[in-house]
């Protein structure tokens, strides 16, 4: 199946800060604007799992493989305090080593409660490599370079800006490299187990926020699959757009370094990360997990993952992670569920999903609803698409925006909670086959940030993918309908009632109106 389309995280920064960029680089000099030297980088690599089948993690995994060769273990994180937890628990139990990559890692609880767990492992002698999009960290500076400073602990930041402070002012002169983005997601430990998906790090993916919350979805992975985790996360760290902390940053004083550790240290005694701990000891995963009845899907499970070259430019459209896609992912027979919460198909998008939906192949697509999603434009490539997919028979539904007090529906899995927005990114084949990663269907995740995926060879995942729909979606979001005269209208399931919408649901005509301009600019290449 050739997938082809076209603002997400990076791009809603870019268009945020790049005014007030301009406007700083003609009030103030700036200095130091040139990256540093990579000469002499120190090399390092993650240990097969082979070589750490005597951890403690090693021993337990190869209980559950034994009888399971040729497969790898999948359990599915819906729940956003079971993913912290799936973290926080591989942190802990770690022993030789932990390979971490990320977008975005916000400077708040469960942010600095990751930190701190990274910390701590460092002091029981384990190695720890952490690699972050330099986009992604804003007010982290001191506690990356504290940390740094560590033994056993090493930081490079992808594609970073090269003066930390007014950092945004690199768009203003370096916009064709600080535009590409790393947003592949992993967390993986001893080579043995590797959390893998959707979700950043910050309170809104862990449910520890009262504000927003998003709708994601990770998995938990053993077996085969994760040396090669492991591997592509080496590609990364030794790639040319990985630069060591120490040459982006000054090295922080004793005593600055002191404080800096001194905060992380002091969040696990923070009341709100005190009652969020708590609220976690309590989840299931914690307790299947300390007995060792983790339900586990054992699958064939491939992995797709982009060249960091990318970030530099250097890939051509045939090494693209969606050409891997296309030779792992058959042509659809009978249905496609995707669910993107960044989606702009593009013309060639449109064609593809429409000669489907003709074929009779049975797609069904859900994406945020305007007063849900977070990113205006990307709302506004995907609007002036909606027409010709409906026409075409392709199902259109919008997440809507939901209140944190709404009452769960765990019929629609980890689609179906009480979320503010929608930010998982999965879809299911032919009930055969399901994807999961932190790849949007949208240019920007297929031309220009670095995505990493997994396809899961199973019935059991795809079945659950397409049972979202069958269940909570319906109840959650709305149904994009084309009435006789060819105009839009949404149906909203509010229990046993059905209401239809005429405009755009939850906002008002100057959004509407922003939406419409935006549809107009040539941008879509960048969304």
């Amino acid at each position: 199946m050739r997938i082809a389309v076209g603002m997400s995280d990076a791009a809603r920064c870019i268009r945020r800060h790049v005014p007030r960029a301009v406007f700083l680089l003609a009030a103030s000099s700036v200095t130091g604007c040139s990256l540093p030297d990579m000469d002499g980088r120190t090399v390092s690599l993650a240990s097969a799992g082979a070589d750490t089948a005597d951890t403690t993690l090693g021993r337990a995994v190869s209980v559950r493989t034994a009888a399971h060769p040729n497969s790898s273990g999948v359990h599915v994180l819906g729940n956003p305090h079971e993913s912290f937890a799936a973290r926080a628990l591989l942190a802990a139990s770690a022993e030789r080593t932990i390979d971490v990559q990320y977008y975005i890692w916000h400077r708040d609880t469960t942010g600095l409660l990751l930190l701190q767990a990274l910390r701590k492992a460092s002091d029981r002698g384990v190695r720890v490599r952490l690699l972050l999009d330099d986009n992604g960290i804003g007010g982290m500076d001191d506690e990356l370079a504290a940390l740094d400073a560590l033994d056993g602990v090493e930081i490079r930041l992808f594609n970073p800006f090269p003066t930390r402070r007014f950092k945004r002012l690199g768009y203003v002169w370096d916009f064709g490299r600080l535009n590409r983005r790393m947003h592949s997601k992993s967390f993986t430990v001893d080579s043995q187990a590797a959390v893998v998906g959707g979700r950043n790090v910050g309170d809104e993916y862990f449910g520890a926020t009262a504000g927003i919350l998003k709708a994601d979805m990770d998995i938990m992975l053993i077996g085969p699959v994760v040396d090669e985790i492991s591997t592509d996360f080496d590609t990364y760290w030794a790639s040319g757009s990985s630069y060591p902390v120490d040459r982006l940053m000054t090295a922080p004083e004793p005593a600055q370094g002191r404080a800096a550790l001194a905060s992380l240290a002091a969040i696990v005694d923070d009341p709100a990360a005190s009652a969020y701990l708590r609220e976690i000891e309590r989840t299931p995963f914690v307790e299947s997990l300390g007995n060792e009845r983790l339900e586990l899907i054992w699958a064939d499970v491939h992995m797709v993952t982009d060249d960091p070259a990318k970030g530099l430019g250097a890939l051509k459209g045939e090494q693209l992670l969606i050409n891997q896609l296309d030779e792992v992912l058959d042509t659809p027979r009978e249905s496609v569920v995707l669910v993107s919460p960044y989606f702009v198909p593009g013309r060639k998008g449109i064609e593809i999903f429409a000669s489907l939906a003709r074929s009779g192949v049975d797609v069904r697509i859900l994406t945020n609803a305007l007063e849900a999603t977070d990113v205006i434009a990307v709302h506004a490539g995907y609007a002036k698409r909606r027409k010709p997919l409906l026409e075409a028979g392709v199902r259109l539904y919008e997440m809507q925006r939901l209140s944190r007090e709404t009452v769960r529906n765990r019929s629609a899995g980890p689609f179906g909670s009480s979320a503010s927005s929608l930010h998982a990114k999965t879809f299911a084949i032919d009930g055969e086959r399901a994807f999961v990663g932190s790849f949007n269907l949208d240019p920007r995740s297929i031309n220009l940030n670095t995505e990493l995926g997994f396809i899961v060879e199973s019935p059991e995942l795809a079945n659950e993918v397409e049972a979202a729909f069958d269940g909570g979606i319906p109840e959650r979001a709305y149904e994009v309908h084309l009435d006789d005269d060819g105009d839009l209208y949404w149906l909203d399931r509010r229990g046993d009632d059905i209401v239809r919408l005429d405009s755009e649901p939850g906002t008002g005509w100057f959004k509407q109106g922003v939406v419409t301009v935006l549809g107009w600019l040539p941008i879509e290449w960048m969304l």
